[in-house]
């Protein structure tokens, strides 16, 4: 029986909705991301885990401050001090996506240690831990440097190279699964999008439509035990009941409102022997977000109504953002100064933002310089209801007017 825990996207980096801790001189965002990390990785030193399968995007760029290279390395290192090996698969975030640059992961590959092995390109490697071999097929973030394209891709258009890699990705995994040991455990670890997986937050506006996309049935091959992928942030098993289960571990932490409602954590993976694989996910510590979207009614005090939507909910130490909606055809009359009081159990407060909706302003009436006085004016009056009722006497009264005026002007 083999055990490992089965983590991606930390995302070191990411530091919106925060401020710098005095304590410590650094970003509170990034003390939330290292929290989580550090409880997986306790987690598995307390399970005494075989090994730890991390599947890419350790930063949010591929170019990390000296801190957030520091933070990284003194977590896997509390690994590595008790004998766990730690097994890195690249992904996107991580790679600089220009030829001859090197990727953020690339030192834990270069320091020579016994106990990281870094996936940059697609590889197998037999980890041997202390309950026998584990047979790893590592894919990295799938890119023109890291799949060979044919010669004649030059020319071709951005779609048609995306699909061209899908498909060179599938034929990989294929291939490199037909050389595995059928008698020994077997996982698949991969930084990619499958086509059946749910995006999150952000990640729509991002990346979708822009990856390379693969089918379930192009990983969940013979003889893998397991598929742990990273890349989108949402824990979600996309082959529910099957064999070989598809895995998205998720993210350890929030990375904006569009995650607010997830839960984040990593997988404790178990392969009890061939075909018999459990899964249990396993919750991290997080930041919460609040996000409040109230309506105001024009019958009481609008601030008034504004703090009972924000007594309903739990703020401590919460990311907090407010949308209130202000009544129509009313003046925004919310007192700013109260809310914020209200707010200061809060960690942060994102925004607190009206919604304004102004009347729709009457459409004026088809006049035209071609019509004549009588005529300009009834189409005046159509405009008005209340005047429209009325037209008739006050259409007569201005031609009586009119001719008088006419008639004091020839005078």
């Amino acid at each position: 029986m083999i055990r490992f825990v089965h983590t991606a996207d930390i995302h070191f980096g990411v530091e919106n909705y925060g401020r710098i801790d005095h304590n410590t001189g650094i970003h509170s965002r990034l003390l939330d991301f290292v929290k989580a990390l550090d409880f997986c990785i306790e987690y598995a030193i307390e399970q005494d885990v075989d090994f730890f399968l991390f599947c890419g995007d350790a930063y949010k760029t591929h170019h990390p401050t000296q801190t957030q290279q520091k933070l990284l390395f003194e977590c896997f290192f509390k690994l590595y001090n008790r004998g766990i090996p730690v097994v890195i698969i690249v992904g996107n975030h991580d790679h600089p996506l220009s030829f001859g640059k090197t990727h953020a992961l690339n030192l834990f590959g270069q320091l020579p240690l016994d106990g990281f092995y870094v996936i940059e390109k697609p590889d197998t490697i037999v980890l041997k831990t202390k309950n026998g071999p584990v047979q790893i097929v590592g894919i990295p973030w799938p890119t023109r440097n890291t799949v060979a394209l044919q010669k004649d891709s030059n020319g071709k258009m951005a779609t048609e190279i995306t699909t061209y890699i899908a498909q060179a990705v599938a034929t990989i995994i294929k291939h490199k699964a037909a050389q595995l040991d059928s008698a020994l455990p077997a996982v698949l670890a991969a930084h990619l999008t499958v086509s059946s997986g749910i995006f999150s937050g952000s990640e729509k506006r991002a990346v979708y439509g822009t990856d390379p996309v693969l089918l379930p049935s192009q990983l969940g091959v013979p003889p893998f035990d397991y598929v742990a992928l990273g890349h989108l942030h949402r824990f979600q098993q996309l082959n529910d009941a099957m064999h070989p289960p598809i895995v998205y571990a998720g993210s350890v932490e929030r990375i904006d409102f569009g995650e607010r409602k997830e839960e984040k954590g990593f997988c404790l993976v178990t392969l009890k022997n061939k075909y018999t694989t459990e899964v249990d996910f396993i919750k991290t510590p997080t930041r919460p977000f609040v996000y409040l979207d109230a309506y105001l009614d024009g019958t009481l005090c609008q601030t008034t109504q504004l703090m009972k939507y924000i007594q309903k909910v739990d703020i401590d130490n919460a990311i907090v953002k407010i949308l209130y909606h202000v009544p129509q055809g009313k003046q925004d009359a919310v007192d700013i100064g109260k809310i914020e009081m209200a707010l200061a159990n809060a960690w942060y407060v994102a925004g607190i933002m009206p919604v304004v909706t102004h009347d729709a302003r009457a459409q004026r009436g088809a006049i035209k310089t071609s019509m004549d006085f009588k005529t300009a004016l009834s189409v005046y009056f159509d405009t008005k209801p209340d005047l429209k009722n009325k037209k008739h006497d006050l259409l007569e009264k201005a031609m009586r007017l009119l001719d008088e005026a006419e008639q004091a002007h020839e005078e």
